[in-house]
């Protein structure tokens, strides 16, 4: 019904930039809440950041000012702008959404990317 496709990730060094985007499609009426998380080996998953269809963001403390999010609501895209970072932020990262679909049962469903992987060289 929705398919999440992260893209964006790769190798880096300490100290680079990398840029995540996700694009959702599908039978999409409506997207609340987009937003990025994501697991190092041997932890569990955790709020990178989230972004409302308003413009409203809320962010990982360890990670304000050196990750940002945004959304393009026409394309039902999310980004995530990365800098300055470090081997701490090797970590598969996940995009996810809150979508109302069309024509489909009431309520609003979470759907997940598959993941795409992000190394940073020290």
């Amino acid at each position: 019904q929705v398919q999440l496709v992260e893209s964006g990730g790769g190798l880096v060094q300490a100290g680079g930039s990398l840029r995540l985007s996700c694009a959702a499609s599908g039978s999409i009426f409506s997207i609340n809440v987009m937003g990025w998380y994501r697991q190092a080996p041997g932890k569990q998953r955790e709020l990178v950041a989230l972004i409302t269809s308003s413009g409203s963001t809320n962010y990982a403390d360890s990670l304000k000012g050196r990750f940002t999010i945004s959304r393009d609501n026409a394309k039902n895209t999310v980004y995530l702008q990365m800098n300055s970072l470090t081997p701490e932020d090797t970590a598969v990262y996940y995009c996810t959404a809150d979508v109302e679909l069309v024509g489909g049962p009431p309520g609003r469903y979470d759907y997940w990317g598959q993941g795409t992987q992000v190394t940073v060289s020290s």
